[in-house]
């Protein structure tokens, strides 16, 4: 019944009518569309209201809560017309997923007529039930209150499903005492904080007219997508998101024939789907291609403001799964749902600047004259060093573990990446020599009607975590299933801490009468002499990179189990609670949550290993084994010999599989663990290698069972029948 299952299911996708490719609506006619614009708010609002709430866009200021009515109003007004009855704060709790409650505009009247309203006080501050939530111990179990506050920061939009439309609102996430139960809260305190230290900095450099400073995001998004046929005959794609048995193909990725690839055509009518419904919302989808695993894709944006940007990434992954189905598609956002093919990540290329100074983290044509530059990169350096830890613990999750290390991603080791170009300069400065910096020079490719051009100083590093890319960082370590905003918080907050560290010292060396070029060269010299050792541009990947990295005393942390309790360290907690983005207690709750999470992902993996192997793997293995059986019995019966081996091998292959299912049940019968930190370790070190070798036993018997009795869709059928 099962290979009849996978039989129909290759019939629907093969001979699947595809959806028709709508021709592209001009991008100037939908941008924006569905989101409520700055000129949409001054064609509708009073002149003194609009100009508050801009101010409060510009400076980073408090919002002037009086003029919430006519903002309201119009907002109301607007969404009505784009056919929304209903409106929604929306809000990210620490699930890595979105929130939100819809309530309808309607309001009865006293005489039971009815009226559609929408009224400051509700645009500023809602009140969903947060009981439900994860809070990490920051209240008692009976305490429900939770409080959810506009963020003018971020701009409402409609969102439109077949089932109507709805306005949504970004809010913030607090508790009834004030601790903040979401990502954005951390986030906005973060880029506040750090405006703070670089505008001080800024003002040493010499600089009067400084405009607040903020964060930027770029954030890359890989995915899998799946035959909805395929995946919905996959209880592990369906519940976990990932593959917990399958045996590699022939054929994977070795040939490097997808990469880039002429994209498919059914792939490409759901990007194109995808990326219109991206417009209207305002979100800067740029680039699109294969990536290296067969049946892998990339999305990626322009750079936002870094809350945007979060937001954005949120509304991106749930606009990838809802089109994805749509288009008969399953949207995989885990960060291994294949094994032995590449995993996906999140690459988050991260800038700091403002439109007085611009890109604080360009380093323009002469890196070793530009001391804005040098000092911001500096400062990141310093920060990358001090806190890896940090930068690590952020990215742990039960799911990145598989990725992490492996050759396709970058390793546990938190290292910095500069380029040939940078690293000479650093290294000119940790000498106390600083003369020059090398140029890429020119291009020519030896063909008349090829372009002479530029060549870039430096190459790029696909091993680093943590890489200069031009004119930003790229974290590369983020899992593509995570929200952006945990690595943001804490890439703003090592810088803070950083630029007040150079603040502190360059207001010390210019105070003895130092001249300023001087006293800059004078800092970044102690940071280089201190902080070089993260800076590294060789294989990430390599042995040998292992090695130096323990000798220069980087961290590695190989699983979350060992790198969340990180954010237990009082150094860690000094750090957030010194900048003002998370106090003690907030910060016990992200170790308790995302420790909860990491052991509550690996139970329902092995429940779920353990029930696939017993109901769906060992029925068909001993259906044909007992299918051989009888046949070599019948064929002894008269007269002719046939090998044993491979029903011995079969039979073998289903008793270590049972023997390692029974293993793992046992292990799961464990609670008493003294400690969180035993309880994930317990997970890491005994729970998922007793996965593993359940896993081990069925791939090796899905080679060995008749194909027409094999009950799972097959990764040759998943990755390659599109």
């Amino acid at each position: 019944m099962s290979h009849e299952l996978r039989v129909k299911a290759i019939a629907q996708v093969t001979d699947r009518v595809p959806l028709p490719s709508k021709v592209p609506t001009r991008l100037e006619a939908i941008w924006a569309t569905d989101v409520f614009t700055l000129s949409k708010m001054q064609a509708c609002l009073p002149k003194d209201v609009f100009k508050s709430v801009q101010n409060t866009l510009k400076t980073g200021g408090k919002l002037d809560v009086a003029m919430a009515g006519s903002v309201a109003a119009a907002m109301k007004d607007w969404a009505i017309s784009k056919g929304a009855l209903y409106y929604a704060h929306v809000f990210y709790p620490l699930t890595n997923a979105t929130a939100e409650k819809h309530d309808s505009f309607i309001s009865v009247q006293s005489d039971g007529s009815v009226i559609s309203e929408f009224t400051g006080k509700v645009l500023v501050q809602g009140e969903p039930d947060g009981s439900s939530f994860p809070n990490g111990g920051l209240r008692m179990t009976s305490a429900a209150r939770g409080y959810t506050a506009w963020d003018v920061t971020s701009p409402a939009y409609v969102m439109e499903t077949d089932n109507g439309v709805t306005l949504c609102i970004p809010t913030v996430f607090v508790s009834w005492t004030g601790e903040a139960l979401d990502k954005k809260t951390p986030l906005l305190r973060s880029n506040s904080a750090m405006s703070k230290a670089a505008t001080r900095v800024l003002k040493l450099l010499g600089y009067t007219d400084i405009a607040t400073v903020n964060s930027s995001c770029g954030a890359e998004q890989e995915y899998f997508l799946v035959d909805s046929h395929f995946a919905h005959n996959r209880p592990d794609l369906l519940l976990t998101g990932r593959t917990l048995f399958g045996k590699s193909p022939a054929k994977g990725q070795q040939f490097d024939d997808h990469y880039f690839g002429a994209i498919p055509e059914r792939v490409q009518v759901f990007m194109q789907d995808v990326e219109e419904r991206l417009y209207r919302l305002g979100i800067p989808a740029k680039t699109r291609h294969n990536e290296v695993a067969p049946g892998q894709f990339e999305i990626a944006p322009f750079f936002e403001a870094a809350n945007v940007a979060s937001d954005h990434q949120q509304l991106l992954m749930t606009i990838l799964k809802i089109t994805a189905k749509k288009h008969g598609f399953v949207c995989l956002l885990h960060e291994k749902p294949f094994a032995g093919v590449n995993g996906s990540g999140k690459h988050v290329n991260w800038s700091v600047g403002n439109p007085t100074q611009g890109n604080l983290l360009d380093p323009g044509d002469t890196p070793h004259k530009n001391l804005q530059f040098l000092l911001f990169c500096g400062a990141v350096i310093r920060g990358v060093h001090t806190y890896g830890s940090l930068l690590r613990a952020v990215v742990a999750t039960a799911s990145n573990d598989h990725r992490l290390g492996a050759n396709e991603a970058p390793p546990a080791i938190i290292s910095v990446y500069l380029g040939s170009q940078l690293e000479e300069v650093f290294d000119q400065i940790a000498k106390g020599d600083v003369k020059d910096s090398s140029h890429g020079g020119m291009m020519d490719l030896g063909v008349a009607t090829l372009p002479i051009f530029v060549k870039d100083p430096g190459d790029r590093n696909r091993t680093s975590p943590f890489a200069f890319t031009g004119n930003r960082f790229e974290f590369r370590a983020v899992g593509s299933n995570q929200s952006v905003a945990g690595p943001l918080v804490a890439m703003n907050t090592i810088l803070t801490d950083s630029l007040t560290w150079v603040g502190d010292k360059l207001e010390a060396e210019l105070a003895t009468g130092t001249e300023l070029s001087a006293a800059v060269f004078a800092v970044l010299k102690e940071v280089m002499e201190k902080h070089s050792a993260v800076v590294f541009g060789g294989d990430g990947y390599s042995e040998e990179w292992h090695k130096i990295a323990e000798e220069r005393g980087l961290p590695n942390f190989r699983t979350t189990a060992d790198a969340l309790p990180v954010l237990k360290e009082k150094s860690i907690e000094d750090l957030f609670e010194r900048v003002g983005v998370l106090t003690p207690v907030e910060l016990e709750s992200r170790f308790d949550v995302y420790a909860e999470q990491y052991v509550q992902t690996i139970e329902v993996e092995a429940k779920l290993v353990i029930s696939m192997a017993k109901t769906i793997i060992y029925p068909a293995a001993v259906r044909y084994l007992a299918d051989l059986a009888d046949t070599i019995a019948k064929l002894t019966g008269i007269g002719i010999s046939l090998e044993k081996d491979t029903a011995e091998k079969v039979a073998t292959l289903v008793q270590s599989m049972m023997e390692s299912v029974s293993k793992l049940s046992a292990a799961l019968g464990k609670h008493d663990f003294s400690t969180t930190e035993e309880h994930l370790q317990y997970g890491a070190q005994i729970i998922r290698p007793l996965m593993d070798k359940v896993r081990e036993s069925a791939d090796a018997l899905e080679g060995e069972v008749a194909d027409d009795l094999w009950p799972l869709p097959t990764y040759q059928e998943m990755l390659f029948v599109k």
